[in-house]
């Protein structure tokens, strides 16, 4: 994050480009990823997901962060996805538009998966909902700090409900 006293200044390599922050009072130096960088990791985050290794968000978020708006650890964020994953155990997500400026990723995910156990209060028919998700998050140091997502809630009742 850019604060008062930083210098940035852009890097371009044949990889994309890198933001690096340097405050002369502080002396302190901080390289955010390479937009190539970024969207390796976020590929990785997405495949970590997809794989159901929740344990691994570890390597994706920090400790405590940002979710839409208010402080969580990473632990309830681990144990969201558990959830998640309990009650849909064939969920995915697969990226269809990725968007990357200096510290952030936006993405628009199609999320996909058929309950076996109640899910959005909704319990299980047997039939496969599928929709939109969209993503917004904040990566420093390496792993998400600032987390935020949209989904139409009532779209995946409606289709729960058949």
């Amino acid at each position: 994050m850019i604060g008062d006293g930083d210098v940035a200044t852009r890097d371009r390599t044949s990889h994309g480009s890198t933001i690096r922050v340097h405050n002369p009072i502080r002396d302190d130096r901080e390289a955010i990823m390479s937009d190539t960088d970024l969207r390796e990791f976020f590929q990785r985050y997405i495949d970590a997901l997809n794989t159901h290794e929740f344990q691994r968000m570890t390597e994706f978020i920090h400790d405590e962060l940002i979710m839409n708006g208010r402080p969580v650890t990473r632990d309830d964020v681990i144990a969201e996805l558990e959830g998640h994953g309990d009650a849909v155990p064939d969920f995915t997500w697969r990226v269809q538009d990725l968007a990357i400026e200096d510290d952030r990723v936006a993405a628009r995910l199609f999320n996909k998966g058929t309950p076996e156990k109640e899910w959005f209060g909704v319990t299980p028919t047997g039939v496969t909902v599928e929709y939109a998700e969209y993503a917004f998050h904040k990566v420093r140091d390496g792993r998400f700090y600032e987390m935020n997502y949209l989904i139409d809630a009532q779209a995946v009742e409606r289709q729960l409900a058949g």
